[in-house]
């Protein structure tokens, strides 16, 4: 690797809206801020409803002759 031309890293802290911080490292200094994490985001936490769009689902599990869950 070439030195001089790799960025500098920090060690910042990054907190979400729902509480949960966490440190990491990273290029940009400071405090990182985000709006959703892997502690609240729906997919991580068992909560996410499939939507059905158009009866795609129930077309689906016809056309494989599955129960629905």
């Amino acid at each position: 690797m070439k030195a001089g031309i790799h960025p500098n890293y920090h060690y910042v802290k990054v907190s979400c809206v729902c509480g949960d911080e966490w440190n990491t490292r990273s290029t940009q200094p400071g405090e990182i801020k985000v709006e959703i994490c892997s502690n609240c985001h729906p997919f991580f936490t068992g909560k996410q409803k499939l939507v059905d769009t158009a009866g795609r689902v129930d077309k689906f599990y016809r056309k494989y002759g599955m129960k629905q869950a």
